[in-house]
């Protein structure tokens, strides 16, 4: 058994579910999907043996389950040509005059890759360190730099081609 009792679950739901559930939909920009993922990786945490895991590791653990979860999914859609990206009009190539910051940022994070996405919410947001960002999302600790370096250019990249941002001052 996982967990001691119902209420320590329960807590641990109360403390994680919204933040799983950000990172899932940033990183997959589907709410349904997003839904159906942390209700797997949570069903999954409930029947693994996690006791003897701290608080910070059963996190991270989920965070883990979460990714091979969504790495699964985009497996599965590229197998089947089913690119549910591709099926959805693309909110990076919309161009709203005078929107809202957090709205342009918004499109400009969609017209990210699933991985570069979720690279840099488990980076920035979630600040995790290259060791739990590469568990996550089962690629080598060593390759975490490289792969939130060029996230970083792509979303740089972005922002510039979107007028969001100039060239820096040197």
């Amino acid at each position: 058994m996982a967990w001691a009792d119902e209420a320590t679950f329960s807590a641990f739901y109360g403390r994680t579910a919204r933040a799983l559930w950000a990172y899932v939909y940033r990183a997959t920009r589907n709410a349904a999907d997003a839904d159906d993922i942390v209700q797997e990786a949570f069903y999954r945490i409930v029947t693994a043996d996690l006791e003897a895991l701290a608080e910070e590791d059963r996190r991270r653990y989920l965070f883990r389950v979460a990714s091979n979860l969504m790495v699964d999914r985009w497996r599965r859609g590229a197998r089947e040509g089913a690119d549910r990206a591709a099926a959805r009009p693309d909110a990076s190539s919309r161009v709203i005059p005078h929107a809202d910051p957090d709205i342009d940022m918004a499109a400009t994070f969609a017209g990210l890759k699933p991985r570069e996405r979720a690279l840099l919410w488990l980076a920035y947001v979630e600040e995790h360190d290259h060791q739990a960002i590469a568990a996550a999302l089962g690629v080598g600790r060593n390759s975490v730099k490289v792969l939130l370096s060029r996230a970083r250019a792509r979303l740089r990249d972005l922002l510039k081609a979107r007028g969001m941002i100039g060239e820096p001052h040197g």
